[in-house]
Protein backbone atom coordinates (compact mmCIF):
# COMPACT_ATOMS: atom_id res chain seq x y z
CA UNK A 1 0.00 0.00 0.00
CA UNK A 2 1.23 3.29 -0.70
CA UNK A 3 2.20 5.90 1.62
CA UNK A 4 -0.52 8.39 0.78
CA UNK A 5 -3.06 5.65 1.52
CA UNK A 6 -1.23 4.04 4.74
CA UNK A 7 -1.25 7.93 6.18
CA UNK A 8 -5.34 8.47 5.11
CA UNK A 9 -5.87 4.76 7.18
CA UNK A 10 -3.51 6.00 10.07
CA UNK A 11 -5.49 9.35 10.77
CA UNK A 12 -9.13 7.80 10.47
CA UNK A 13 -8.12 5.00 12.76
CA UNK A 14 -6.77 7.17 14.97
CA UNK A 15 -9.48 9.44 14.82
CA UNK A 16 -12.42 7.35 15.39
CA UNK A 17 -10.02 6.12 18.57
CA UNK A 18 -9.96 9.45 20.29
CA UNK A 19 -13.69 10.13 19.42
CA UNK A 20 -15.40 6.66 20.88
CA UNK A 21 -12.43 6.90 23.81
CA UNK A 22 -12.97 10.14 24.99
CA UNK A 23 -16.50 10.18 24.11
CA UNK A 24 -17.34 7.39 26.98
CA UNK A 25 -16.65 10.61 29.23
CA UNK A 26 -17.66 14.02 28.08
CA UNK A 27 -20.77 12.56 26.47
CA UNK A 28 -21.81 11.06 29.45
CA UNK A 29 -23.08 13.87 31.39
CA UNK A 30 -25.19 11.99 34.33
CA UNK A 31 -21.98 9.90 35.28
CA UNK A 32 -18.90 11.87 37.76
CA UNK A 33 -15.68 12.42 35.64
CA UNK A 34 -13.98 10.52 38.06
CA UNK A 35 -14.31 6.91 39.01
CA UNK A 36 -17.38 5.99 38.21
CA UNK A 37 -16.77 5.47 34.02
CA UNK A 38 -13.19 3.95 34.41
CA UNK A 39 -14.97 0.52 33.14
CA UNK A 40 -17.26 2.28 30.60
CA UNK A 41 -13.96 4.62 28.72
CA UNK A 42 -11.34 1.59 29.30
CA UNK A 43 -13.90 -0.42 27.19
CA UNK A 44 -14.64 2.18 24.19
CA UNK A 45 -10.86 2.74 23.97
CA UNK A 46 -10.65 -1.11 23.63
CA UNK A 47 -13.63 -1.72 21.41
CA UNK A 48 -12.41 1.34 19.18
CA UNK A 49 -8.80 0.01 18.79
CA UNK A 50 -9.88 -3.71 18.18
CA UNK A 51 -12.36 -2.10 15.30
CA UNK A 52 -9.98 0.58 14.06
CA UNK A 53 -7.14 -2.25 13.65
CA UNK A 54 -10.18 -4.99 11.60
CA UNK A 55 -11.46 -2.11 9.03
CA UNK A 56 -7.70 -1.67 8.62
CA UNK A 57 -6.88 -4.97 7.49
CA UNK A 58 -3.23 -5.18 8.60
CA UNK A 59 -2.67 -4.82 11.93
CA UNK A 60 1.21 -4.52 11.46
CA UNK A 61 1.08 -1.34 9.76
CA UNK A 62 -2.26 0.17 11.80
CA UNK A 63 -0.07 1.83 14.32
CA UNK A 64 -3.27 4.68 15.51
CA UNK A 65 -0.38 5.90 18.47
CA UNK A 66 2.71 8.06 17.73
CA UNK A 67 4.42 5.12 20.54
CA UNK A 68 4.30 1.73 18.33
CA UNK A 69 5.12 3.53 15.22
CA UNK A 70 8.40 4.37 16.94
CA UNK A 71 8.49 0.72 18.21
CA UNK A 72 8.28 -0.62 15.11
CA UNK A 73 10.72 1.83 13.73
CA UNK A 74 13.41 1.28 16.52
CA UNK A 75 13.11 -2.70 16.11
CA UNK A 76 13.86 -2.26 12.69
CA UNK A 77 10.24 -3.72 11.14
CA UNK A 78 9.36 0.05 9.48
CA UNK A 79 11.17 2.12 7.83
CA UNK A 80 12.63 5.54 9.51
CA UNK A 81 11.84 7.60 6.74
CA UNK A 82 7.94 6.99 7.30
CA UNK A 83 8.10 7.81 11.34
CA UNK A 84 7.40 11.68 10.95
CA UNK A 85 4.67 11.44 8.32
CA UNK A 86 3.09 8.18 10.30
CA UNK A 87 3.54 10.83 13.36
CA UNK A 88 1.89 13.60 11.86
CA UNK A 89 -1.13 11.67 10.51
CA UNK A 90 -1.68 10.46 13.86
CA UNK A 91 -1.96 13.71 15.52
CA UNK A 92 -3.74 15.48 12.54
CA UNK A 93 -6.10 12.87 13.07
CA UNK A 94 -6.78 12.71 16.59
CA UNK A 95 -7.33 16.76 16.59
CA UNK A 96 -9.77 15.79 13.98
CA UNK A 97 -11.75 12.95 16.43
CA UNK A 98 -11.70 15.34 19.26
CA UNK A 99 -12.97 18.58 17.46
CA UNK A 100 -15.97 16.26 16.36
CA UNK A 101 -16.88 15.29 19.58
CA UNK A 102 -16.20 19.17 20.95
CA UNK A 103 -19.04 19.91 17.94
CA UNK A 104 -21.26 17.23 19.15
CA UNK A 105 -20.57 17.79 23.24
CA UNK A 106 -21.98 21.49 22.56
CA UNK A 107 -25.14 20.33 22.05
CA UNK A 108 -25.85 20.10 25.50
CA UNK A 109 -26.70 23.07 27.73
CA UNK A 110 -24.20 24.11 30.11
CA UNK A 111 -21.27 22.45 28.19
CA UNK A 112 -17.71 23.75 28.52
CA UNK A 113 -14.96 21.84 27.31
CA UNK A 114 -12.20 23.69 30.43
CA UNK A 115 -14.84 22.51 32.91
CA UNK A 116 -15.44 18.90 31.69
CA UNK A 117 -11.44 18.90 31.16
CA UNK A 118 -12.16 16.70 28.00
CA UNK A 119 -10.64 13.54 28.81
CA UNK A 120 -7.43 14.86 29.29
CA UNK A 121 -4.59 13.56 30.68
CA UNK A 122 -2.68 14.86 34.08
CA UNK A 123 -0.83 14.93 36.96
CA UNK A 124 -0.90 15.90 40.53
CA UNK A 125 -3.91 18.43 40.97
CA UNK A 126 -5.17 17.26 37.72
CA UNK A 127 -4.62 13.49 38.32
CA UNK A 128 -8.42 11.59 38.87
CA UNK A 129 -6.64 10.37 41.68
CA UNK A 130 -4.04 12.99 42.38
CA UNK A 131 -1.68 10.78 41.39
CA UNK A 132 2.36 12.82 41.61
CA UNK A 133 4.15 13.54 38.56
CA UNK A 134 7.23 10.59 38.78
CA UNK A 135 4.34 8.23 39.49
CA UNK A 136 2.01 9.33 36.46
CA UNK A 137 5.51 9.47 34.28
CA UNK A 138 6.10 5.85 35.64
CA UNK A 139 2.59 4.43 35.03
CA UNK A 140 3.12 5.81 31.42
CA UNK A 141 6.06 4.66 30.83
CA UNK A 142 5.58 0.79 31.69
CA UNK A 143 1.83 0.80 30.35
CA UNK A 144 2.91 1.90 26.43
CA UNK A 145 5.95 -0.51 26.68
CA UNK A 146 3.31 -3.43 27.14
CA UNK A 147 1.05 -2.46 24.47
CA UNK A 148 3.88 -1.53 22.21
CA UNK A 149 5.32 -4.85 22.94
CA UNK A 150 2.35 -7.22 22.80
CA UNK A 151 1.75 -4.66 19.18
CA UNK A 152 5.19 -6.29 17.68
CA UNK A 153 4.63 -9.60 19.15
CA UNK A 154 1.14 -10.18 17.74
CA UNK A 155 2.24 -8.98 14.21
CA UNK A 156 4.97 -11.59 14.25
CA UNK A 157 3.61 -14.04 12.50
CA UNK A 158 0.85 -14.46 9.75
CA UNK A 159 -1.34 -16.75 12.89
CA UNK A 160 -0.73 -14.27 15.36
CA UNK A 161 -1.75 -11.57 13.17
CA UNK A 162 -5.36 -12.95 12.42
CA UNK A 163 -6.15 -12.52 16.40
CA UNK A 164 -4.18 -8.92 16.43
CA UNK A 165 -7.36 -6.87 16.61
CA UNK A 166 -8.91 -8.32 19.66
CA UNK A 167 -5.75 -9.05 21.41
CA UNK A 168 -4.65 -5.50 20.96
CA UNK A 169 -7.99 -3.94 21.76
CA UNK A 170 -7.75 -5.89 25.07
CA UNK A 171 -4.51 -4.53 25.66
CA UNK A 172 -5.63 -1.31 25.96
CA UNK A 173 -8.50 -1.56 28.07
CA UNK A 174 -6.50 -3.48 30.43
CA UNK A 175 -3.87 -0.51 30.29
CA UNK A 176 -6.43 2.06 30.35
CA UNK A 177 -8.30 0.42 33.81
CA UNK A 178 -5.29 0.79 35.40
CA UNK A 179 -4.06 4.57 33.98
CA UNK A 180 -7.87 6.49 34.21
CA UNK A 181 -8.07 6.76 37.51
CA UNK A 182 -4.03 7.64 37.56
CA UNK A 183 -3.40 9.95 34.44
CA UNK A 184 -7.18 9.48 33.11
CA UNK A 185 -5.62 7.13 30.21
CA UNK A 186 -3.18 8.31 28.22
CA UNK A 187 -0.28 5.67 26.10
CA UNK A 188 -0.29 7.49 23.16
CA UNK A 189 1.00 10.79 22.60
CA UNK A 190 -1.76 11.66 19.56
CA UNK A 191 -4.57 10.68 22.08
CA UNK A 192 -3.17 13.01 24.52
CA UNK A 193 -2.29 16.33 22.58
CA UNK A 194 -5.85 16.53 20.69
CA UNK A 195 -8.14 17.11 23.69
CA UNK A 196 -5.27 19.47 25.45
CA UNK A 197 -4.98 21.22 22.12
CA UNK A 198 -9.05 22.53 23.65
CA UNK A 199 -8.61 22.28 26.98
CA UNK A 200 -5.34 24.29 26.95
CA UNK A 201 -3.91 25.78 29.94
CA UNK A 202 -2.71 23.29 32.68
CA UNK A 203 -2.98 20.46 29.66
CA UNK A 204 -0.77 22.02 27.70
CA UNK A 205 1.73 22.79 30.36
CA UNK A 206 1.52 19.15 31.49
CA UNK A 207 1.29 17.99 28.04
CA UNK A 208 4.84 17.20 27.63
CA UNK A 209 4.51 14.33 30.13
CA UNK A 210 2.30 12.18 27.62
CA UNK A 211 4.51 12.65 24.85
CA UNK A 212 7.99 11.60 26.68
CA UNK A 213 6.95 8.59 28.64
CA UNK A 214 5.26 6.95 25.98
CA UNK A 215 7.93 7.33 23.46
CA UNK A 216 10.40 6.18 25.82
CA UNK A 217 8.27 3.07 26.50
CA UNK A 218 7.69 2.33 23.03
CA UNK A 219 11.70 2.52 22.10
CA UNK A 220 11.96 0.62 24.72
CA UNK A 221 9.59 -2.30 23.70
CA UNK A 222 10.99 -1.69 20.13
CA UNK A 223 14.46 -2.78 21.89
CA UNK A 224 13.30 -5.29 23.67
CA UNK A 225 11.35 -6.95 21.24
CA UNK A 226 14.29 -6.68 18.74
CA UNK A 227 16.76 -8.30 20.86
CA UNK A 228 13.94 -10.98 22.61
CA UNK A 229 12.46 -12.02 19.90
CA UNK A 230 12.14 -15.41 18.53
CA UNK A 231 14.18 -15.44 15.63
CA UNK A 232 12.68 -18.02 13.68
CA UNK A 233 9.55 -15.73 13.80
CA UNK A 234 11.47 -12.09 13.40
CA UNK A 235 12.48 -14.39 10.10
CA UNK A 236 9.99 -15.37 8.43
CA UNK A 237 8.92 -14.20 5.19
CA UNK A 238 5.28 -12.73 6.68
CA UNK A 239 7.02 -11.28 9.89
CA UNK A 240 10.37 -9.42 7.51
CA UNK A 241 11.05 -5.94 8.12
CA UNK A 242 8.45 -3.81 6.60
CA UNK A 243 10.48 -1.93 3.85
CA UNK A 244 7.57 0.06 2.47
CA UNK A 245 5.67 0.30 5.68
CA UNK A 246 2.55 -1.97 4.26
Amino acid sequence: MKLGKRLAVEGAGTAWLVFAGCAATVLNASVPAQGCNVLEMAMAFGLALTVANYAAARPSSAHFNPAVTIGYAISRRFPVRDVAPYIAAQTIGAIVGAALLVRIASGRPGFSVAVADFASNGYDDHSPGEYALAAVFSLELVLTFVLVFVHLAMSSTSGRRKSAPVALGACLMAIYLVAVPVSNGGANPARSTAPALFVGDWALDQLWLFWAAPLIGGAAAGVAHRFLGKPRELAAPEAAPLRDGS
